[in-house]
């Protein structure tokens, strides 16, 4: 749902007017924040009352980032849909509060994987196949796929990387073809570059800025909008020294300074008419448009917090906070809504053991356990959730979370010493985790396990029908284990208890202890669907037992 919809009405558009494209490409440095960028101009145009979506162009080869380790790309995201994407999807959906789909991501891997099999069924009917017209040609299908149907008013394309990677040509060679295919006043090029300070000469730098538009330029494209990241604020005159030697306009120069956090850019984009620049250029209506109401009201709530609390966040992939990136801005969602600042503190699980876990886990107010694969790490994992456990403390358990809170309460509450889950001992005698059935006999990892939204039936009364208000929930997956079923008497008489499964297969969804505080464990994802709009209920709950927790402590 548009913001709008909440609040003040956004001007009516006229929905003749065909599909048009923004296209961002970065230069200088990665990570500069072309997904942010990206999210913001969509989350002002949709304010603006136009259909908006964005799609992520990613010049690695892989087909997707399924089968990619945390620390070489950071989080993998999941669609509806179920597709695994790059995380800047994630930032896509949290700032336009409305899904993506495998429509809105596109890898190097699939453009040549389709090139490839339409080679081999003959379709280009023995031509020699060459990445100028059919890599490019492919590239520019799946640009606008989207824009296809007349879903979308504005489709913005973010390409991955930056200007001068050799992956990257393609994509840039695609856009602009693209511009002349689609004609003037439909696509607009949006480049993101960094601006250094440096501290020797006590100098704003504009040097590699014009060294990266010429590199664009050398390329075919001309950026009519330039975007600069900087530590320091932007002087006019050096505002105009960027338009004059990278030929852009003044007012298209905008400034895009460090801020506290990423969901003020939005609003520091509004004040630099970024999204007026934008519309200009596509022939759109540019009227005022209404207040980003609920938007504001959130960073109120961020900015001015009447609590505090202190969340462990236990996982093995710590050292790059884009692993669990997701996971750490549900916990600042779930914390505005409840007025909260969230103090989080990555542990590595291979640092907890039986005798670490009560000193690094002391003084927190809640736990969470993060998802992952592999059995490294596993025991300090279980010891997290012991010490929760025992202790009272508030817990969350997701996916491999949980199944290690299934392990951890079968070997030190039912006695099962040799509990285990099959993933990590595949000979274990007590597999209380198993292998879904229909994982069985898949010998190839991607794209292969259960993947995208299922349903969910909640018990009533439980924790998490409490957090929901609802007994019947949709949430999105990614795992290829399960809860062994033969175990669950035995768990619900020693009291931990199933309270969410799938109507379908019977899978166990949800775990919870009644008689602890509070302590839930889920199979699925909540983070993806976690928005700046719509917090999920499960990390607002979870948060609210947190701040419980302090407070009992306290007094």
């Amino acid at each position: 749902m548009a913001e709008g919809e909440k609040g003040v009405q956004p001007a009516a558009v006229d929905r003749r007017c065909t599909t048009k494209y923004v296209f961002v490409s970065g230069g200088v440095a990665s990570s500069l924040g072309k997904g942010i960028i990206s999210a913001s101009l969509g989350k002002l145009l949709q304010n603006r009352g136009f259909r908006v979506t964005i799609q992520k162009l990613d010049p690695y080869i892989n087909i997707d980032p399924g089968t990619l380790n945390p620390y070489e790309h950071g989080e993998c995201y999941v669609t509806e849909d179920g597709a695994e994407t790059d995380l800047d999807l994630g930032h896509y959906e949290r700032f336009l509060n409305q899904p993506t789909s495998r429509q809105n991501s596109v890898t190097t891997g699939q453009i040549y994987q389709s090139v490839i099999h339409k080679e081999r069924r003959g379709e280009y009917l023995g031509k020699t196949v060459q990445v100028i017209p059919h890599v490019t040609d492919e590239i520019k299908r799946r640009i606008m796929l989207l824009g296809s149907k007349g879903q979308y008013d504005v489709v913005i394309t973010e390409i991955g990387g930056t200007v001068g990677d050799i992956e990257s040509l393609p994509y840039i060679e695609a856009v602009r073809q693209l511009k002349w295919d689609l004609g003037e006043g439909n696509t607009v090029f949006i480049h993101l570059t960094l601006v250094p300070y440096l501290n020797a000469s006590g100098e704003l730098k504009t040097k590699p800025t014009q060294h990266s538009v010429k590199e664009l330029l050398e390329n075919g494209i001309q950026p009519d909008v330039l975007v600069l990241r900087t530590e320091h604020a932007l002087s006019a005159d050096l505002r105009k020294k960027v338009a004059l030697f990278c030929n852009v306009q003044p007012e298209n120069v905008v400034e895009s300074i460090d801020v506290p956090t990423i969901y003020e850019v939005p609003l520091r984009m509004r004040a630099e008419r970024l999204d007026m620049a934008v519309l200009r250029k596509l022939q759109l209506p540019v009227e005022s448009a209404p207040e980003l109401v609920v938007w504001k009201s959130f960073l109120d709530r961020f900015y001015h917090p009447k609590h505090t609390v202190r969340i462990a966040l236990v996982g093995k992939y710590v050292e790059l906070a884009d692993a669990y990136k997701s996971i750490h801005e549900s916990l600042i969602h779930g914390g505005a809504a409840n007025r909260c600042r969230v103090e989080c503190t990555s542990i590595s699980s291979e640092k907890l053991d039986a005798s670490t876990a009560p000193v690094l886990l002391q003084g927190f107010d809640g736990i969470l356990v993060a998802p992952g694969f592999g059995h490294r790490g596993i025991e300090g994992k279980l010891e997290a959730i012991r010490y929760a456990r025992e202790q009272g403390i508030p817990f969350l358990g997701i996916c491999l979370g949980m199944q290690c809170s299934v392990v951890e309460f079968a070997r030190h509450v039912l006695g099962i010493a040799d509990a285990s889950s099959r993933e990590w001992v595949r000979a274990t005698t007590e597999p209380v985790i198993d292998l879904m059935e229909n994982q069985k006999g898949v010998t190839e990892l991607g794209g292969t396990m259960r993947l995208g939204a299922y349903p969910c039936e909640l018990t009533p009364g439980s924790r998490a029908a409490e957090a929901y208000g609802t007994l019947q929930i949709s949430e999105r997956h990614r795992h290829r284990y399960e809860f062994n079923d033969s175990y669950l008497d035995r768990f619900n008489a020693a009291g931990m208890v199933a309270t969410g499964r799938n109507p379908a297969t019977n899978l166990v969804e949800v775990v919870e202890i009644p008689a602890h505080p509070w302590f839930v464990g889920v199979q699925f994802h909540p983070e993806y669907k976690s928005t700046v709009v719509s917090p999920h209920p499960l990390f607002v709950a979870f948060v609210r037992a947190s701040m419980q927790k302090r407070k009992k402590v306290a007094e």
